[in-house]
């Protein structure tokens, strides 16, 4: 009696032409995102690079000077004042976001006696400003900022305070414009932070609790540390727009009185477009965009001594 075994199959390989199908594939459903990088983020980044290295006013074709705008900035006395403006603005409004905003993300997310479908209403009140685009809240708070017809000097009145010039006064220019940053964009850092809270795990408190921890013990022993890596991109992220903020200074203030609120990029949109300098404003631009990349890096970096992942 013989026994018969029959061999297993062997395994089929993919043709070469298969690979090479399943490739190609590949790259065309990331090429539209890379033909969108290259056209609309590195192309005007290596243009705005060229443009900085020469003496362009759009009426004329550019002329190469080398590094000639990039030396008339040391003996630009406005770039100081408006390179001043920018950093107290944008740590102000980072700091101030990402502040009110941790604290409402906070009290949201307790177990307040409140149904689920009224805390909701809460959370889409406080988020409302972001959907909103800024040249329309600066519109509406130019009326509320007004000194005689403004809402908030009504109320200021009523407190026998005297009315304030919010816009006209470079005491107050850039305060106004905080504010309204901060209004509008307070609601972001809430959802993010909301959310990070909300995958804290709850055994960490419990554990706590047992061990007598009070309320200040747990959120700075571990609501903080676990929400480390939600705190570094929102500072990142508000920092990167604060950095960029344009609309609300030139719809409020239009950058004035003098230069008290103009910003960076306010400084480049105003020798790009009305002086039509437009190699100085790229390098400009270039300073910008270093310096923006510079805090980035230097955020990440430092992010190793503070940040901790669960």
């Amino acid at each position: 009696m013989s026994i018969t075994v029959q061999a297993e199959p062997k395994k089929q390989h993919r043709s070469l032409s298969d690979k090479k199908l399943e490739a190609i594939t590949g790259y065309l459903f990331i090429l539209p995102t890379v033909l969108g990088f290259v056209v609309f983020t590195l192309g005007p980044i290596i243009a705005t690079f060229y443009f900085s290295l020469t003496k362009y006013n759009m009426l004329k074709p550019p002329q190469y000077i080398g590094i000639e705008n990039y030396v008339d900035m040391l003996a630009d006395l406005r770039l100081l004042e408006v390179s001043r403006n920018t950093m107290v603005f944008s740590v102000s409004a980072v700091s101030l976001t990402i502040v009110f905003g941790l604290l409402m993300a906070v009290a949201l997310n307790q177990n307040l006696l409140l149904p689920s479908f009224i805390q909701n209403i809460f959370r889409s009140v406080y988020f409302f400003p972001i959907l909103v685009a800024m040249i329309y809240v600066a519109m509406i708070w130019q009326f509320w900022f007004h000194k005689d017809l403004g809402v908030i000097n009504y109320y200021l009145g009523l407190l026998h305070i005297e009315p304030i010039r919010w816009l006209g006064s470079s005491q107050w220019a850039l305060v106004s414009i905080i504010i309204v940053y901060v209004w509008k964009n307070v609601g972001f850092s809430m959802l993010i932070f909301l959310t990070g809270l909300q995958n804290i795990n709850k055994d960490y408190y419990e554990a706590a609790e047992l061990d007598g921890a009070g309320s200040l013990q747990k959120f700075f022993g571990i609501t903080l540390p676990l929400l480390s890596p939600t705190l570094l991109f929102t500072m990142i992220i508000n920092s990167i727009n604060a950095f960029q903020e344009f609309d609300s200074m030139i719809v409020l203030t239009g950058g004035g009185p003098g230069d008290a609120s103009r910003s960076l990029v306010l400084y480049i949109y105003e020798k790009a477009f009305r002086s039509f300098d437009m190699g100085y404003a790229s390098a400009l631009a270039m300073v910008l965009f270093l310096v923006i990349m510079i805090l980035t890096l230097v955020q990440l970096k430092l992010s190793q001594k503070w940040v901790h992942y669960e």
